[in-house]
């Protein structure tokens, strides 16, 4: 990682070649030529940016960041036809396309171009590593939301200045990257006070959008079912609504005076509403309306939840970071057919399949949606309903990939959303994914560190029996130990038992019928009460 001198748009001009011009110009108009500034560090901080100098920035997060995983091979057999992956990636913008038109013939034709973003970060507590892990992953976000990451920069601080988020210095810095690189919009990993975003655009003269935006962005692109669509939206509402930004005295009619004066004359006197205030009430009433639709479908799910209760049928739910594997593991032990792609938070709604123990065990496999570092609150709020298939489970497949830079980071940023939706007193196997493309020695040290872990890779099927038996293990098993003589002219009961909520011991077929020792729930021994032997 190298560094340059805090330099204005100005001299960072008059220091380039004519190559390195040309080479600007090229990319601005969206051929593939790299910028001169991409991958380039931000320099040290400006004189008065309280916290200390800044951070070089990192050419790791050019092309595919670190937090998208580097395997050749997206999905498998188990994964199904995956037919929502090709009409999703169908709509996908493109590298390399122009929005500028060389021939008015052309209009027909035009094509939306990738969206180029330069990072900003900062580090205020933690390693250098971590504060380098956390720009990677928002340039992941990045990416997945449709992006091109050109550079990034993050910055020593000890606390976010209140008026830009990096101060004068680094944002002035900042300025010259964007233009150096020919960049459109700015990304910041964190979340932007209403204020701060403001100052921060007026200076960069870019649209500037934080990471909480970043995310919700890329919900709103993968939200397909009704419900998901609802919350992803009362979410956007509820980040924008402390946000609006007025336009002065457009469609305002709060005025008051006479003609000539301050006022606007007759028609704006007395009781009004500002435009902004229209809007925020517009808001406010969709939210209701949001909330009440969401309130509406949560009996369905409900339901389904109460029939599996009633029939005492175990539920696993499969939770974990983001691109951790979860979907791929659904499909590896159900065929489920669940899409699969490298992104993060490629699939949003939840899944849930049945599926059987060796011994003939029934229990649900749920597929959740996935976290993050510093989900947005608006989220975790607005899929409560979606999330309490994890704390309403049985047990929890901890899905971490071992892969990841960090992978300490994830299980934390997890467990802590675990304690937000009441689900931390739930058992828990972590399991470790991705393990053929992980490094043995980043296995042995989680290994060492989560006591209850098994190691698998939904790629190639590593660990996948070890898994199964795990499970197997650690759902409730039916409870009650009854020895039956089932008369022969009730089949029906003997069938019962070979479903999936019946454990068999011992079967004998003796004269008067079949004998057997069973282990069942407790709704179903009150049923085989008169068939108990007193033998």
């Amino acid at each position: 990682m190298t560094s340059h001198p805090n330099t204005g748009p100005d001299s960072a001009a008059q220091d380039m070649s004519p190559e390195e011009i040309q080479a600007v110009i090229d990319r601005i108009l969206s051929k593939d030529t790299p910028a001169p500034g991409a991958g380039r560090g931000a320099g040290s901080g400006a004189a008065g940016d309280a916290g200390g100098p800044g951070v070089s920035g990192l050419k790791s997060v050019l092309g595919k960041a670190q937090a998208i995983s580097r395997l050749d091979e997206v999905y498998t057999n188990f994964d199904g036809a995956q037919q929502d992956l090709e009409e999703r990636h169908a709509l996908r913008r493109k590298a390399g396309l122009s929005t500028e038109l060389e021939d008015v013939t052309e209009v027909e034709y035009r094509q939306l171009r990738l969206e180029r973003v330069v990072l900003a970060g900062l580090w205020t507590e933690g390693t250098l590593a971590d504060a380098e892990n956390s720009l990677r992953e928002l340039a992941a976000l990045a990416e997945t939301a449709g992006s091109e990451v050109l550079d990034g920069l993050v910055q020593r601080r000890a606390k976010p200045d209140p008026g830009t988020f990096l101060g004068s210095g680094k944002a002035q810095e900042l300025k010259a990257i964007v233009m150096s690189t020919g960049a459109d919009t700015v990304v910041v990993d964190a979340e932007l006070a209403p204020s701060q975003r403001r100052g921060l655009e007026d200076i960069v003269k870019v649209k500037v959008i934080d990471r909480t935006a970043l995310i919700l962005d890329i919900f709103a692109q993968h939200a397909k079912s009704r419900e998901g669509k609802a919350q992803v939206e009362l979410a956007q509402l509820e980040y924008l609504l402390p946000r609006l930004r007025g336009w002065g005295e457009s469609m305002s009619r709060q005025a008051g005076g006479q003609v000539g004066g301050a006022g606007a004359g007759m028609g704006s006197r007395g009781p009004g509403e500002t435009k902004i205030e229209l809007d925020r009430r517009r808001i406010r009433t969709r939210m209701a309306k949001l909330r009440r639709e969401i309130a509406a479908m949560k009996p369905a799910r409900e339901t389904k939840r109460a029939n599996r209760r009633r029939n005492a049928v175990p539920s696993v739910a499969i939770a974990g970071y983001t691109n951790a594997g979860k979907s791929s593991l659904l499909n590896r032990l159900t065929d489920a057919g669940v899409l699969v792609e490298n992104a993060l938070f490629a699939t949003l709604d939840p899944t849930v399949r049945k599926a059987e123990t060796a011994d003939g065990l029934g229990y649900t496999l749920a597929d959740t949606v996935g976290f993050v570092r510093s989900l947005p609150t608006q989220l975790v709020e607005a899929f409560r309903s979606t999330l309490e298939e994890v704390a309403d489970s049985d047990l929890i497949l901890h899905v971490v990939d071992v892969s990841h830079p960090d992978p300490e980071g994830q299980i934390a940023a997890v467990r802590s959303v675990f304690s937000e939706v009441d689900a931390r007193k739930v058992p828990e196997i972590i399991v470790l994914n991705k393990a053929d493309a992980a490094d043995p020695f980043v296995v042995e040290r989680l290994k060492q560190r989560e006591p209850r872990h098994v190691v698998v890779s939904a790629r190639t099927g590593e660990g996948i029996p070890e898994l199964l038996k795990a499970i197997s293990d650690g759902i409730p098993r039916p409870s009650v130990k009854l020895e039956l003589l089932i008369p022969y002219n009730r089949g029906d009961l003997l069938s019962k038992l070979h479903e999936t909520d019946a454990e068999i011991l011992s079967l004998d077929h003796e004269e008067t019928g079949t004998r057997a020792v069973v282990m069942v729930r407790e709704g179903l021994a009150a049923e085989l009460d008169p068939f108990i032997s007193n033998d």
